[in-house]
């Protein structure tokens, strides 16, 4: 009797381990990953899973901002902080990126631990800044992206048309970093 429980036993416990494993791997939703600690990672057809909505207040006004407005363009999630040094690099960089694709690229920042709204506002007006930003000093629209290291910032997620992780990149950039990631996100139907 106690060998027929313990195979029984087993064999539920294999079940319940394969079962959620391939939830896991048919999974929909965007889960980050850096294999091998990568900082350039970028995903493809069945590997892109959907980024669930993100959305907050905007920095700049009483506004919301929800990136599942932007469904249709590709987008380019900036996580910043004007207490940043790469960012005060980065974010010039991606305004270039904003004026050069206006019709099918958005730029969205999420400025984090900025506890002082007008000194983020301040860092927008000095830079000539005119993509939009989530104000989220604790973090907290960042909850939808599972798996991603909270102490990397800079940190950028490129969207594709249907709202899918297409890449990321745990580093600061230059636009001619994303010129070739945007410029075949744009082209695919």
């Amino acid at each position: 009797m106690r060998v027929v429980a313990a195979v029984l036993g087993a064999l539920l416990l294999l079940s319940g381990c394969s079962a959620s494993k391939d939830a896991v791997a048919s999974g929909t939703e965007f889960v980050f990953v850096s294999p091998g600690g990568e900082t350039d990672i970028t995903y493809e057809g069945a590997d892109r899973k959907l980024l669930p909505d993100m959305s907050g207040p905007s920095l700049m006004d009483d506004s919301r901002i929800s990136l599942s407005s932007y469904r249709g363009k590709v987008v380019v999630l900036n996580i910043w902080g004007q207490w940043c040094g790469p960012c005060r690099v980065e974010a010039p960089q991606l305004q270039q990126v904003q004026d050069r694709y206006r019709d099918q690229v958005q730029v969205v920042g999420v400025d984090v631990r900025d506890n002082q709204r007008d000194a983020a506002q301040d860092f927008l007006r000095d830079r000539g800044l005119t993509y939009p930003s989530i104000y989220d000093p604790p973090g907290k629209s960042l909850i939808v992206l599972k798996g991603y290291p909270r102490a990397v910032v800079p940190a950028t997620f490129v969207l594709d048309k249907q709202g899918r992780v297409a890449a990321a990149f745990m580093r600061d950039l230059l636009a001619e970093d994303l010129t070739p990631v945007l410029d075949r996100l744009i082209a695919e139907s």
